[in-house]
Order: C-alpha cells, then sequence, then structure tokens
C-alpha cells in the first residue's frame, strides 16, 4: 500500500477554485480502481493551506492515477492557483484502517 501526502500553499484569491477543481479530481479519483482514499484537507487554521491524502494499493495504481485525464486536468488547471510549487511525502502506512 502506498500513502501519499501532497502539500499545497494556495494564493488567497483562488482558494475557493482550488478546492473547486480539487473535488473534481477527487471525485475522478475515488472512482479508480486501485485507489483506496483520496481525501482534500483544508487548513482551520489557515485556510490557503491543502493538504492532499492519498492511499493506493501500490505503485502501479500510483501510475495509473498519474495517467488519467482527471488528474492532469488538476494539475494544469491549480498550477497558476499554488503560491509556491507543491510537496509531496511518500510514505508506507505502518497502520492503516
Amino acid at each position: 500500500m502506498i500513502a501519499n501526502l501532497v502539500f499545497v500553499d494556495v494564493k488567497p484569491e483562488f482558494v475557493e477554485d482550488f478546492k473547486k477543481a480539487s473535488v473534481l479530481n477527487h471525485e475522478g479519483s475515488r472512482k479508480e480502481p486501485g485507489n483506496i482514499r483520496f481525501d482534500v484537507l483544508q487548513s482551520a487554521d489557515d485556510p490557503t493551506k491543502f493538504t492532499l491524502y492519498e492511499v493506493f494499493a501500490d505503485e502501479d495504481a500510483v501510475a495509473a492515477h498519474k495517467a488519467t485525464e482527471h488528474y492532469h486536468i488538476w494539475k494544469e488547471t491549480v498550477a497558476p492557483y499554488m503560491a509556491s510549487p507543491r510537496k509531496a511525502m511518500h510514505t508506507t502506512p505502518a497502520a492503516f484502517d
């Protein structure tokens, strides 16, 4: 199992647009056969900070996700909304429900 945390800082004027685009990506991702979980989390302390929590069955499922149309649309759409490049932390869950 693969779990990725993606950290995104969004320009304040694009927060709502980022959320809309990310919800569409979430909806598409959840339909992928290798996707186990895909959450879009917004910081309660700073609404411009988001974390995407993505869990996939294996590396093949991650690669399949990155090849989907909805991922490419999200990536292109949100690029100008970001205050800085997104950062990812790739993990292997040690305990997971």
